[in-house]
């Protein structure tokens, strides 16, 4: 059966979901709060299971080639010493990467320019006023009315369409500051290399031909604001303990235009995604802590497991029931996982840190 879809949220769920849909021939309009298509932060890790689930909707090669293939992680300590290899699990078939690292932006051109391509329609500057989950009827912050057969609220970890189709959902603070700095990639960085510290880890994940970025998680009891002006000194800062290769890799981080620091929060919808004509997709649903890195895979399997069950079922909420059978306790593990790895790092017990990563990727392992 062909539909009609309002998604509200332009990042990786929503233009994923466009992207599918249109692709199953349903009609598709997109809402994004934001005045443009300016994305924040500098990189991240597609994983195995997020290229596999591009690879649904035709997107892997072009996603690949933008970015760099990774085909494990190393595991240092302070001093740059390989402490651990993870080969991490291929689900792609043989040769191919374990993950890419790419660049947010290049990853949401993508996404955008083909789901324009397919036809979707993609609006800046419009959010949701009123939203009535029965009838799945819309109120645009310009005025208009949009009445779609469904509503996907992909809106982020602080969604409004979850508070407007009552679902139960609050983000929480897990006690850690990520910061991301965007370098020029060393010759020796082909894969993932992370460094655990005293109290916290860092790392360098390649994300093209030329450029990588650094992450730093840092253990802090409740989240404060720092001055723009001060985040490139204030990583350097946080970073002095580390030496080895890592070491000339820190000093390069002087632009504060290149650093993002933001609260981890976490969040699960314990219980059902949907209500009435309305369902919820990616950090809307879930939004797992980063030492995984597979929140953007949950969010394009959401994606296209969503257009997968609404094309399959005639009755809607058949389709959303399906899709929740098919999302909710991977999601739960993942996140799960993700805030239990956080506490070990929090705790400095690295070793554990190591399996619960090994644990979490190998879940996710699994087909969706």
């Amino acid at each position: 059966m062909k539909r009609s879809v309002l998604i509200v949220g332009g990042g990786i769920a929503g233009l994923t979901h466009a992207v599918a849909a249109r692709r199953a021939g349903h009609e598709v309009e997109v809402v994004e709060a934001r005045p443009d298509w300016t994305v924040a932060g500098w990189g991240l890790s597609l994983t195995g299971p997020a290229v596999r689930a591009l690879r649904a909707v035709e997107l892997a090669g072009e996603c690949t080639a933008a970015g760099c293939p990774i085909f494990r992680t190393f595991h240092c300590d302070a001093a740059g010493t390989v402490r651990a290899t993870m080969d991490l699990p291929s689900v792609l078939g043989p040769g191919q990467p374990a993950e890419v690292g790419m660049g947010r932006p290049a990853l949401h051109r993508i996404l955008r320019e083909r789901a324009e391509g397919l036809g979707a329609v993609l609006r800046t500057g419009l959010s949701v006023r009123e939203l009535e989950p029965r009838t799945a009827t819309v109120r645009l912050s310009d005025g208009t009315t949009r009445r779609p057969d469904y509503v996907a609220g992909a809106d982020g970890v602080r969604s409004r369409t979850r508070e407007q189709l009552g679902l139960p959902g609050e983000p929480w603070y897990t006690g850690q500051m990520v910061w991301r700095a965007l370098v020029d990639r060393p010759e020796w960085a082909t894969a993932v290399h992370t460094y655990a510290g005293p109290t916290f880890t860092t790392g360098l994940i390649p994300i093209s031909a030329d450029k990588g970025y650094v992450f730093l998680t840092q253990s802090l009891a409740a989240p404060e604001e720092l001055p723009a002006a001060e985040l490139a000194d204030g990583m350097r800062a946080l970073l002095a303990p580390f030496t080895g290769p890592f070491a000339a890799v820190r000093d390069t981080i002087k632009d504060p235009a290149q650093v993002v620091r933001r609260p981890v929060h976490a969040l699960f919808v314990d219980g059902p995604w949907h209500a009435g004509r309305g369902v919820l997709l990616g950090d809307a649903a879930h939004s797992p802590s980063p030492q995984l890195v597979s929140g953007a895979a949950l969010a394009i399997e959401d994606a296209v497991v969503l257009a997968e069950e609404v094309t399959r079922h005639d009755d809607l909420g058949v389709a959303f029931a399906a899709y929740d059978e098919r999302r909710h306790e991977r999601a739960r593990r993942l996140v799960e996982t993700s805030v239990a790895i956080g506490r070990s790092e929090v705790a400095g017990r690295h070793d554990e840190v190591h399996a619960l990563q090994a644990r979490g990727h190998a879940a996710m392992a699994a087909p969706i």
